[in-house]
């Protein structure tokens, strides 16, 4: 925080105002009540924008290396999406990140705390979703959140609006063993939520929901980012991540193989849009038309819907041989690149 004195331009009375570097600040000369904005002075640190910054991050259990020196670096404000198989080092990297488990290299801050070192200062500000959430079969959601307002020392009086922002308002006398597991899930978020932290772990917070639990979370999510949170999880839905994340960051067999928002991991890999259309009576057949056309990189059809890859200058040549043809087309789409699209690539890059 910088504090600085200036001179009102129409009384010359003088003004202090406090700021961070390069902050644009509003101002009212208490004198003359002269409105204007005064940007501080100074560079803000790059240190200042990370939220979470891990170094060179490696674990090992027994012959294992499940993370094998990784780095990257969540921003304050985004929604970062930590993807990977089965296996690959998500959970261990998380439960490293919260100080779950020891770390055998590397270094993790949180806010600037470093996790090993100061690790009930880096805390403080996370709320956490584990995979796999578990509470008091006996107790209600009610008796569940005082608990941990208890533990977190918050006031218990914003029990009813954490149950109402996640849907629950009308279970919150309810067993929690009776509870389903999306009912659970989101009853973890509420939990997470207590004390407004400024950062929100989530390992895999859509796992094995239904769709009409999955769009709940979703929206917490958005809603927890728009207020001004910074936002890690982990996830196998991958249209969940493309619609929620502005980076994403990609770990196979322990080692980052991918960072970088969606849009430039595909510019990255060179993956095309691909072309669908629609022709009548195309009963799941490739026209030959299309299969001697020179440029088209790769086709595949079902049902009545013709789908091709190539550069953007085909495309019309494609659309040309098919009318030429005498295939009657009823809708042309194209398709933009997916992280599905490139997640698969990467994997399948990574294990040949």
């Amino acid at each position: 925080m910088i504090s600085k004195t200036i001179e009102c331009p129409k009384c010359k009375n003088h003004v202090t105002i406090s700021g961070e570097p390069s902050e644009k600040v509003n101002i009212i000369c208490p004198k003359c009540n002269t409105k204007g904005v005064f940007t501080v002075p100074g560079v803000k640190s790059k240190s200042e924008d990370v939220a979470i910054e891990i170094k060179n991050l490696s674990k090992i259990f027994k012959d294992v290396r499940a993370v094998d020196d990784i780095s990257f670096n969540v921003k304050k404000g985004e929604i970062y999406g930590f993807l990977g198989p089965n296996g690959a080092g998500k959970t261990t990297t998380i439960k490293a990140m919260l100080g779950l488990i020891h770390t055998d290299s590397g270094e993790i801050k949180i806010n600037g705390y470093d996790v090993q070192n100061d690790g009930i200062k880096a805390r403080e500000s996370v709320g956490f979703l584990p995979e796999k959430v578990s509470f008091y079969d006996n107790l209600t959601p009610v008796q569940t959140l005082s608990f941990f307002c208890e533990l977190k020392g918050v006031d218990k009086s914003i029990i009813p609006t954490l149950l109402k922002d996640v849907g629950l308002d009308e279970a919150m006398n309810r067993k929690v063993g009776t509870f389903s597991k999306g009912m659970t899930q989101l009853l973890g978020i509420a939990q997470a939520v207590i004390g407004n932290p400024s950062v929100y772990i989530l390992d895999e917070p859509s796992s094995g929901l239904d769709p009409r639990w999955v769009k709940v979370v979703r929206d917490r999510i958005k809603s927890l980012n728009e207020q001004g949170a910074t936002i890690i999880f982990s996830s196998h839905i991958l249209s969940e991540v493309e619609s929620l994340c502005d980076r994403v960051a990609i770990i196979d067999k322990g080692k980052l193989i991918a960072e970088d928002t969606i849009s430039n991991l595909n510019k990255y890999l060179h993956i095309k849009p691909r072309l669908s259309i629609q022709i009548k009576d195309l009963n799941g057949k490739v026209p030959d038309v299309i299969k001697k056309l020179e440029g088209v990189e790769a086709t595949e059809a079902s049902g009545n819907i013709l789908f091709i890859t190539c550069e953007s200058a085909i495309r019309s040549k494609a659309i040309a041989a098919l009318e030429k043809a005498g295939f009657e087309i009823i809708d042309i789409t194209t398709l933009n690149p997916s992280l599905e699209d490139a997640f698969i690539k990467l994997i399948d890059r990574r294990g040949n």
